[in-house]
């Protein structure tokens, strides 16, 4: 196994085991089943099934290899209702999903933390650490968050945070690397950028025409230097030294695979500074135009 191989993550949230009709030929839970075997032989490090929730943990609980090498990650639930039922949801999480304890959870929005459960929210996890549930607590946040000093503040023992190829805002400004010389892990996520760099230039949608040229420069680049967008944006992600691991998020068995071969395909010859975009609308990771 290589080493950026190594730093490979799967994320659970397009697995599609909500129960919402999916246009897929296989039943959603054979393709978890493929995904998630794929990504055992493939040695990936972490698990991340925080965009699972409810009966679809326990589907996921059942689908899961044993005996299983991942890094389980969870999300917290929102703090609102207080740090009882934080605690309550955390532990149904566990055992729906058939483990006594998870490596992380992770706090799924910076604003969470600034409400006005937001530390009793965080002392509540703390506990839960400090009970064995969870090795570990994370934070996820955007661009916008200030996370150096989110992380300053609540000294997590990782941060999620978005870069890309196409989106190297937090890695340009540093936030990352003062970051990870804080001794907290770094997860990148979002690293296809909600499949922007997969759209052809007659399916760029109206709104993101201002980066259409770049995003057909960027594309040429990549076809110049003798690569696919694929390889590119993932030799690009697992070749971050601020990152320990790359989240990817593959809705059938066959896009891991080719994720798989192309991450451990040796990273292409590019000028990744060159590729950047500064579109705000096609930087907005909450936007959805293609799937990912």
């Amino acid at each position: 196994m290589s080493f950026p191989l190594s730093k490979l993550g799967l994320s659970a949230a397009q697995f599609g085991l909500g129960g919402s009709p999916s246009p897929r030929s296989r039943p959603p839970e054979v393709e978890a089943r493929d995904i998630l075997n794929i990504a055992a032989r493939g040695q990936l490090s972490v698990l991340d099934v925080s965009g699972v929730y409810g009966r679809a943990e326990q589907i996921l609980g059942d689908l899961i290899p044993r005996p299983s090498s991942f890094r389980l990650t969870l999300n917290s639930v929102r703090a609102d209702r207080g740090p009882d039922f934080v605690e309550q949801e955390a532990r149904a999480s566990l055992r729906r999903l058939a483990v006594e304890r998870a490596d992380a959870i992770v706090v799924p929005s910076v604003g969470e933390l600034f409400g006005p459960h937001g530390m009793a929210l965080w002392d509540r996890l703390q506990a839960l650490k400090s009970q064995g549930l969870f090795a570990r607590i994370g934070i996820s946040v955007h661009a916008s968050d200030d996370p150096c000093g989110v992380a300053r503040r609540f000294k997590p023992d990782l941060v999620q945070a978005p870069a890309s190829l196409l989106d190297q805002r937090l890695l340009v400004d540093g936030s990352l690397a003062r970051i990870a010389a804080m001794g907290i892990e770094v997860q990148l996520r979002s690293v296809f950028l909600n499949g922007l760099l997969f759209l052809p230039p007659d399916r760029v949608p109206a709104t993101l025409k201002g980066a259409a040229g770049r995003l057909s420069r960027v594309r040429r680049m990549i076809a110049e230097g003798r690569s696919d967008p694929l390889q590119a944006a993932l030799g690009f992600a697992l070749s971050r030294p601020e990152a320990s691991a790359v989240l990817v998020s593959p809705t059938t068995a066959a896009e891991l695979s080719a994720i798989i071969a192309a991450a451990a395909s040796p990273p292409p010859d590019l000028n990744w500074d060159d590729m950047a975009l500064d579109d705000p609308v096609a930087l907005d990771s909450g936007s959805s135009w293609a799937a990912a």
